[in-house]
């Protein structure tokens, strides 16, 4: 049997926007090949540069203890976050777009300087920041029924799809994002709850590690990047016609609908 390479694998999850979701990687990536995966998403990203794309961001992923345990691994993950994954607060989301799509709650940081030190602290990304939202990210996955492992995610740019942020974005100074309650609802009603804390004990935290990370691999943090720190509480399957609105304690909200505009 032929082992895929990562073109294969990069090509494979490319198609699946088009063709639909595929199987899991693994006849061509360990469940917890790091390096693999990334070398995956790093083919399928310069291939999204190529075609014109402009990349605005990064994400953070896996920021949940208990994901991280789920999936057997003992660090976060990272995507990238491209210009048109982006959808106006209060805009619409055509379910078109999507394969299998789910909504988490976030806070993001917008930078105002660069972060190129692999040795980043959170108080360092504290005062690169310049603005704090209340974000909301549609995470969804190529991979068929959500049967991920560490690698399949990573390969697929951490199952991340679009991001809305919140219009109103407020100065760090004075904010506390590790109490932040988190509150989102769907048509109304209540669907995913929980607290800034979530994501990695505080959002500057995953900020930290995300500018670490990239800062060691040569691809630093830069002023004007989006910053998406991790889910605060469980993701919400989407259904067309679903209103999505994610309400952040002390910093605002942000919403979408899932529907053709």
């Amino acid at each position: 049997m032929t082992i895929p390479s990562y073109d294969d694998l990069a090509r494979r999850l490319r198609d699946a926007y088009s063709r639909g979701a595929v199987p899991p990687l693994r006849d061509g990536l360990d469940p917890v090949d790091a390096d693999g995966a990334y070398a995956v998403q790093t083919i399928n990203t310069r291939f999204w540069e190529g075609q014109g794309r402009r990349i605005v961001g990064r994400k953070a992923g896996l920021t949940a203890k208990a994901v991280q345990t789920q999936l057997g691994v003992n660090q976060p993950d990272f995507g990238v976050l491209f210009g048109d994954m982006e959808i106006p607060d209060g805009g619409m989301l055509d379910p078109a777009r999507t394969i299998q799509p789910k909504a988490e709650a976030e806070i993001a940081f917008v930078l105002g300087r660069d972060l190129p030190d692999p040795q980043t602290t959170p108080e360092m990304v504290a005062e690169a920041v310049a603005t704090v939202h209340a974000a909301i990210e549609i995470v969804d996955s190529r991979i068929a029924d959500w049967k991920i492992t560490f690698a399949d995610t990573v390969a697929d740019n951490g199952s991340s799809a679009f991001f809305v942020l919140g219009r109103a974005g407020l100065p760090l100074l004075g904010l506390d994002l590790e109490g932040a309650a988190m509150a989102m609802t769907v048509n109304g009603e209540a669907a995913s709850t929980g607290v800034g804390a979530a994501a990695l004990g505080n959002p500057l935290n995953a900020a930290a590690w995300l500018a670490r990370t990239l800062a060691g691999r040569g691809e630093p943090l830069k002023a004007g990047d989006i910053l998406l720190a991790g889910a605060l509480g469980p993701m919400v399957a989407l259904n067309p016609g679903d209103h999505v609105r994610a309400d952040v304690g002390g910093l605002g909200d942000a919403s979408f609908t899932y529907t053709k505009a």
